[in-house]
């Protein structure tokens, strides 16, 4: 047992509880953690596990589903400016994102990336690569009727603190109301190098969206990029982003230049 307790988080703890949850333990060491569980951490274990039962029942479908329609013809907007720019690849840098991102729900479809494509996602800059996920997030997932987000801004604190834990340092979700923009909930996405990502995501009067990305970005040659506001256009929809201590940030939205940088102004002004 002592042995057991050097190589697994405190019994109790947040990290624990997240590993049990996640399932990143072994049987043996993930019957020991539960024994020693106190009464209030079995709880709270018992609810993760009903959420995230919950959260994957909601997606079970999105494997079986075709690639969205928005989702391809971004794709195929940006293989042809990469064709154009004489990068060679053979699937779009988008779609290559998502699908890296996102595993192997498209693939079956026929969608896959080659391993030309992959190969040269894997060479862009982590911040070029994260404003890539940032874009695809918000093709994939704007459109969306049904499950826009995974949890609802009716439930707001328990979003944030969820999210906050996964990424590992405090969020906040930015108030954006005073241009228009109400925050509809947020969900948890796959990054870089098995890390995970979030997405926030804002609706007005009109039911136009914008979405919010952030998350750690890996450190290229041992130090991450850092960047002032850099915009990217992919036909109407339009990125800010920008890094910090090697975190990122992205506004991305179907809206002019101006007013996605007065948005992303004010994010900046909001994210810690």
């Amino acid at each position: 047992m002592s042995e057991m307790k050097r190589t697994t988080p405190a019994p109790s703890s947040d990290e624990l509880l997240h590993a049990l949850t996640d399932g990143r333990l072994d049987d043996a060491q993930a019957a020991a953690a539960r024994e020693d569980l106190d009464e209030t951490a079995r709880r709270t274990l018992h609810a993760w596990q009903a959420q995230r039962q919950a959260l994957r029942a909601l997606h079970a479908a999105l494997p079986e589903e075709p690639l969205p329609p928005t989702l391809a013809a971004a794709a195929r907007r940006l293989q042809a400016r990469h064709a154009r720019r004489g990068a060679g690849w053979r699937l779009g840098g988008l779609a290559a994102t998502v699908l890296l991102a996102f595993g192997a729900g498209w693939v079956a479809h026929g969608a896959a990336p080659t391993s030309t494509a992959a190969a040269q996602l894997a060479q862009q800059a982590p911040a070029q690569r994260f404003a890539l996920a940032a874009t695809a997030a918000h093709a994939v997932f704007q459109p969306e009727v049904r499950h826009p987000v995974e949890v609802p801004a009716s439930e707001q604190a328990q979003l944030l603190q969820w999210l906050s834990k996964r990424l590992d340092r405090p969020l906040r979700a930015p108030d954006l109301r005073v241009d228009g923009y109400t925050l509809m909930g947020g969900r948890l996405l796959p990054g870089d190098g098995g890390g995970t990502r979030a997405q926030f995501m804002y609706q007005d009067a009109a039911g136009e969206r914008i979405t919010v990305y952030l998350g750690a970005l890996p450190a290229r040659g041992g130090t991450p990029d850092e960047t002032a506001f850099r915009f990217e256009r992919d036909g109407s929809t339009g990125a800010f982003y920008w890094t910090d201590g090697g975190f990122g940030y992205a506004l991305v939205g179907s809206l002019p230049r101006e007013r996605l940088q007065t948005l992303a102004t004010r994010v900046h002004q909001q994210l810690p």
